[in-house]
This record gives C-alpha cells, structure tokens and sequence, in this order.
C-alpha cells in the first residue's frame, strides 16, 4: 500500500495513494486537480547516514566506519515530489543521493534490530543535496530544500532487496542494491533509537551509493528504488520561479 499527502486550497489531506488519486477519509482528492503532492510524512527530524556502501567509500577515500556515521537535516530542509530544487547562490559544488528512507510508525526507543520492522510505517525516497565546497555537514547538507522527500511512503517492501538507480538530465548517474549496504536498515534504526527516541513521521536515510558528478540549473534528478517508486526534482537558479 502507498501513502501519500496532499495539499489542496483547504489544507492538507492524507490517505491510501492510488493510481493518482488520494482516498482519503472525507473522500477522493485527484493529484494535479485537487491539490499538489506533499511530503509523505512531517518528521522531527532526519536522520542521514553517511558512508553506507562499499563504492562510496571507495570513490571517497574513506575509511570503512566501525558503526553507522550520520548526521541531521532539520524539517525546513524538506521539498516534495516535483517541487523546483533552487540552486544555492553560495555554492558552485552541487550534487546529489538517492537514499532510501524509512518512515517511523510509532514513538520509540532502544528497538532491537529484529523488532525494527514493528516501529516502521514504510519507505521513501530522499535526495540528499550536498553543497560539496562548504565547510561541514550541515553547512553543505542542511540547508532548506536540501531534501526533496516522496513522492509517497510504500508499506510493503523489502528494504535489503531493492535495485535502485538515479538520472541526471537523463544520464544514469547511479545504479546499487540495497544488499549492498554496509549496514542494513534494521542495524541502523536499531543503533540510532539506542541514542534518541524517534518520533512518529521521523525519517532515517540509509545512505547512497557512489555518486559521480555535480547537477546544474536546469537538469532533473530522477531517483527510483524498484518497488518503491520515483523521486522527480528539476533543479532551477535561485532565481527561476518555474
């Protein structure tokens, strides 16, 4: 099942996504009709791991991590489905991740990694935008719309057997399985509830694959994980209203 958000003229809606229409508990919204999509959830906070694949280590130049590395981006970062990517003005290192998320269902602290799948409601999508000539993480990552998030959340898919891969102005930039993973989804929500209590709509991003290559004004970020579904960005100079 798919769950999605919408914004309409009289605030927003949530229910069960089907083929473009969101069924809702006061009736049908048609998306592009009624309303625009949202975000799939309102987190707390996003949790990020870094680091998470073999291939990004390698075309880094990192060590392998001994336990989950991560980082935050804040509610304000968040940008949905089909919504314009502005190109910050003090950046000229901008590039992308395909990631996939999981949403958590439920309030709570120190999971097990085999009762994870209990606290999670389902997987997204996240870009995860990086401003690369900054100084830290969360000056390059953590800016407001660094994290276009959607276009809705699944509930019924295996997190360690999905194909992935992500465009860039229609070149394929990236192509993984979730197998490949250094950590696996339950491993990482497990190892971050022992740290903070996670909150219902909060999300944990398990990393991305190596990612070659910065994106320009112009260009559309398409990232798909099979099963899940397509994250569709066109990034636009912070000046473009388009």
């Amino acid at each position: 099942m798919r769950l999605a958000r919408l914004l309409t003229p009289t605030g927003p809606v949530a229910g069960r996504y089907e083929d473009g229409v969101i069924v809702a508990a006061d009736g049908r919204y048609v998306v592009g009709r009624d309303g625009r999509l949202l975000p799939p959830c309102e987190p707390s906070v996003l949790y990020c791991v870094g680091r998470n694949y073999a291939d990004t280590i390698d075309q880094m130049g990192y060590e392998r991590p001994a336990e989950p590395d991560f980082f935050l981006k804040p509610p304000t970062s968040l940008l949905a489905h089909e919504r314009s990517v502005r190109y910050p003005d003090w950046t000229d290192e901008l590039t992308y991740a395909g990631e996939l998320v999981a949403v958590i269902d439920e309030r709570c602290r120190d999971v097990a990694p085999e009762a994870v799948s209990d606290v999670i409601r389902g997987y997204t999508i996240l870009n995860d935008l990086d401003a690369l000539d900054q100084e830290g993480r969360t000056a390059r990552k953590a800016f407001d719309g660094s994290a276009p998030l959607g276009p809705w959340i699944e509930t019924d898919v295996d997190p360690t057997a999905i194909d992935m891969s992500t465009t860039v102005g229609g070149e394929r930039r990236q192509r993984a399985h979730t197998e490949r993973m250094l950590f696996d989804p339950a491993e990482v929500v497990s190892y971050l509830s022992r740290r903070f209590t996670l909150r219902p709509g909060d999300c944990v991003a398990f990393g991305s694959p190596a990612n070659p290559g910065l994106v320009e004004p112009g260009e559309r970020v398409e990232i798909t994980y099979e099963g899940v579904g397509t994250l569709s960005n066109r990034v636009v100079a912070g000046d473009d209203s388009a």
